[in-house]
Order: structure tokens, then C-alpha cells, then sequence
């Protein structure tokens, strides 16, 4: 028996991974968190597979699930939304798989700040503007920050912020980022990305607390902040550049 994590992704059905798709569909057991995967993904699933939403379900909960699964002999699929690798708690219900001696498997999903960089219809690495990418977030009830993770100091770097669970807090977000961007930068709010309810909210930080207000978000999205949101000038990439030689290229004399 094995517990299978999947990273569902953003949130449209057609954006899991087809390792993702045949493990729901295989599995006679699937927890998934409903408050934030979409019902559609269940449909990967099999007729008979028994669903069941972790959403209001504790940790103790969720492991009792896992045993009765392994005593029955029964795979598990646990979607997650978005991708395993960043604030999923997985890394909790993995620690008690090891206790317990359950083997388990992790498969990637498409990261949900993919999915709004898609809605956007930006790339977020502009040469020479930003070749960072920071995926960050505030303290919350759930997880408090490391004292060294501030947005302060990430926006000291430059870098193209993602902030994560944050949109009941753009005022601090604003506050905190607007010394170090300046008031006319540019931010993006992406609600729900990829979801048929998905909504774009472009401003700068001067004027996102008051556009927002316009018809609030309180949940589910992601603020981008940085110039390459909007840089259009820019120079050019050697990648693709005549006279730039590399070995897959091959050009004789270049």
C-alpha cells in the first residue's frame, strides 16, 4: 500500500499532470482538500473510489485514514492543490507516514504562480530588469515567518515577488514593499488562477489598496510585485542571438 501525493495544480482539471490523472484514476481511495482543489479534478477519479474531503478534517484525522487504508491494502491518493513543494503540509503528514512505516510518493503539479504568470501573459524574468523570482508570503495563523524572511528584505533584492496568502494584508504589503519599489511600481493580482472564477487586478503600489477596495478579494490569490510586470524596453537575450554560439547551435565560423 502507498499513500501517492499529487500537486493538483491551480486549479482547471486539464492542468494535472497525466502521472497525477492515471494515480486518481487508479486509486480506490482519494483524500483531497476541498476547500481549494477543484471539484472537477474528481473526476480523474474512478466510479468507485471512496472520496474524502480532508477540509474539515484535523491531522490525527487525516493519519487515521492512511492506517485504515494500509490495513486494507488500499492505495491512496492525497491531492493537494497547487504543487507539493511550497506551503502544502505535506512535509507533517509525510513525518507520520515514516512513523508509521506507510510508503508514500510525491508528484509535482503546476505551481498555482505559473498558472497566474500564464493569466498574466507575462514572463516574470525580464533580462536585465529581474532574473529573480521570490515566492514568499506573511505570518498567519497557521505558520509564522522566520525572523529573516520579511518582505522588506526580499524587496531589498529587487527581484520579482510572488507573496502568497497575503491579500487580506496589501496594506502592509504596500507599506512594507513601497520604500524599496517605489509608489509607481507595478503589481498584479491574480484571483483563482486558471479557475472559470479567475480575475486579474492590475495597479501599481499606489493605487492596488484602492482598487482592490473597488471589489475586494479575501482569499485564493497571488500578488505580484516588480517592474518586469510591465517592462516592454528591454534588451534582448544572447540566447536566441545571431551571432551567439553555443552547442546545440552549431553554426560554423559564428
Amino acid at each position: 500500500m502507498t499513500v501517492h501525493f499529487i500537486g493538483a495544480g491551480p486549479g482547471a482539471a486539464d492542468l494535472i499532470t497525466l502521472r497525477g490523472a492515471k494515480l486518481l484514476g487508479s486509486c480506490p481511495v482519494c483524500l483531497y482538500a476541498g476547500s481549494v482543489v477543484s471539484p472537477e479534478l474528481l473526476q480523474h477519479c474512478g466510479p468507485e473510489t471512496k472520496l474524502i474531503d480532508t477540509a474539515p478534517m484535523s491531522l490525527d484525522e487525516i493519519e487515521a485514514e492512511y492506517r485504515a487504508a494500509h490495513a486494507a491494502g488500499q492505495d491512496v491518493a492525497r491531492l493537494h492543490s497547487g504543487d507539493l513543494s511550497v506551503w502544502s503540509a505535506v512535509a507533517e503528514q509525510i513525518r507520520r507516514l515514516e512513523r508509521a512505516g506507510i510508503a508514500y510518493t510525491l508528484t509535482p503539479g503546476v505551481p498555482s504562480f505559473a498558472a497566474a504568470a500564464a493569466a498574466l501573459g507575462r514572463e516574470l524574468t525580464i533580462p536585465e530588469v529581474a532574473q529573480s523570482l521570490v515566492l514568499t508570503r506573511i505570518s498567519g495563523r497557521a505558520s509564522k515567518m522566520p525572523p529573516g524572511e520579511t518582505l522588506g528584505a526580499f524587496g531589498r533584492t529587487g527581484s520579482t515577488l510572488a507573496i502568497h496568502l497575503a491579500i487580506h494584508a496589501i496594506e502592509q504589503v504596500v507599506a512594507e514593499l513601497t520604500p524599496h519599489y517605489g509608489a509607481d511600481c507595478p503589481v498584479a493580482v491574480v484571483f483563482r488562477a486558471s479557475w472559470p472564477q479567475q480575475r486579474i487586478v492590475r495597479a501599481t503600489l499606489a493605487t492596488i489598496v484602492e482598487e482592490l477596495g473597488k471589489d475586494p478579494i479575501e482569499r485564493s490569490a497571488i500578488i505580484f510585485v516588480g517592474h518586469s510586470l510591465t517592462a516592454g524596453d528591454f534588451t534582448e537575450s544572447a540566447l536566441y542571438d545571431a551571432a551567439y554560439q553555443r552547442r546545440f547551435r552549431g553554426r560554423e565560423g559564428a
